[in-house]
């Protein structure tokens, strides 16, 4: 089983090394421990963390390697911020803001940050709190977080300056892709979820105000 998880991780994610895939390992323990006093995560999803949590969080690091800059909004229960926490700790330089600001979740998140050293930030504010200490990011991500005009609002403050985008989204994605054209014009990339049938990543970048006809 240990290596056929390191073999997916290594498919989601690229290249990673035995010391950080047991790391990773040991990091969903503490999940799940966390978990049973903290509502970290849907019940329905604990009994394939490894899968729905982390191999889902950690294909994003395949679709940004050599980004070193990134802020996870509404981090949660790490994902997947955390788990591009480990994952970045393998890049020189790299780094991730966690934006939380439920303080139970915060608490976490900073727990793990530093039980294991990863080159991460905990910033337990409100996103539109959260502006100006965010480090200016080459990547912005956010799962199970809100709608997609929503979440573009949020981040438009990064995304109109040359960030990247790399949103987690369920099946009905399409509906609010079209909803966000009213007021956004953006490139956009879909990705097909390694993880989830139904799922994908929308990778969006050049966001724009929508010009009228």
């Amino acid at each position: 089983m240990s290596a056929d998880a390191w073999e997916a991780l290594q498919k989601a994610a690229g290249p990673v090394s035995r010391e950080t895939f047991e790391r990773l390992q040991a990091f969903e323990q503490l999940f799940l421990k966390w978990n049973r006093s903290i509502n970290l995560a849907a019940p329905s999803t604990l009994d394939d963390v490894w899968r729905r949590h982390i191999l889902d969080s950690a294909q994003l690091a395949r679709l940004a390697p050599a980004a070193t800059r990134w802020v996870d909004l509404g981090s949660g229960g790490g994902f997947p911020g955390l788990v591009l926490g480990f994952l970045l700790a393998e890049r020189p330089g790299a780094s991730i803001d966690l934006v939380e600001s439920n303080r139970k979740k915060a608490s976490f998140l900073q727990s793990v940050v530093g039980q294991f050293d990863l080159p991460a930030r905990v910033i337990a504010r409100r996103i539109d709190d959260s502006y100006a200490l965010v480090r200016e990011p080459e990547i912005v991500t956010a799962r199970a977080l809100a709608a997609l005009p929503d979440l573009l609002d949020l981040s438009a403050l990064w995304l109109t300056k040359k960030a990247r985008a790399l949103f987690h989204k369920g099946r009905d994605y399409r509906a609010e892709v079209e909803e966000s054209t009213h007021r956004w014009g953006f490139d956009l990339v879909e990705h097909s979820s390694m993880t989830d049938p139904h799922g994908v990543i929308l990778d969006i970048s050049e966001l724009r105000p929508a010009t009228s006809e």
